[in-house]
């Protein structure tokens, strides 16, 4: 997910970005996630105070859970690495996958003293609706920018043709 941060914000700010463009739109995503979340799980106040500390830990976790894996996976190069070590990448992320699960199950069963069993499962929904919205506007920004490239390059097609004639 943290990869996906890392293109969405790119994605949202054109241009050159600094670090406070980068860190608004960041915050923009992360309220938009809130937003939604807090509408499909239809959280009272007095839910939502105790249920967005525990959400916060549970995604840093497993955004810490990700992390781990990917850091593995950077260090290996396909091309070179052996048989065992493959095999310990792969074991690895069995291995995060299992504790993935287990700290699912845990931070689930603390959730549904804030939240309902219904609320629960309404927060998988929202959390992959809101990562499919994320990745449909990914793809409608890439989209638009290689249509403005075909634009600009048409333009200068033309501009250059009317040079020659």
């Amino acid at each position: 997910m943290k990869k996906a941060m890392i293109i969405i914000i790119f994605l949202l700010c054109s241009g050159e970005l600094s670090w406070a463009q980068d860190k608004a739109a960041e915050q923009k995503i992360q309220a938009a996630r809130i937003a939604l979340i807090t509408e499909r799980l239809g959280l009272t106040p007095e839910q939502a105070e105790k249920f967005w500390p525990l959400y916060n830990e549970f995604s840093q976790k497993r955004k810490g859970l990700r992390q781990e894996y990917n850091r593995e996976k950077s260090k290996l190069n396909v091309e070179t690495a052996t048989e065992a070590e493959k095999k310990a990448l792969l074991d690895l992320g069995y291995k995060l996958k299992e504790q993935s699960l287990q700290m699912e199950r845990d931070y689930s069963d603390r959730m549904l003293k804030v939240i309902s069993a219904q609320q629960v499962m309404s927060l998988r929904k929202a959390e992959e609706d809101f990562r499919k919205m994320i990745l449909d506007q990914i793809q409608q920004r890439r989209a638009q920018n290689q249509r403005r490239r075909e634009q600009m390059r048409d333009r200068n097609n033309e501009r250059q043709q009317r040079r020659n004639n």
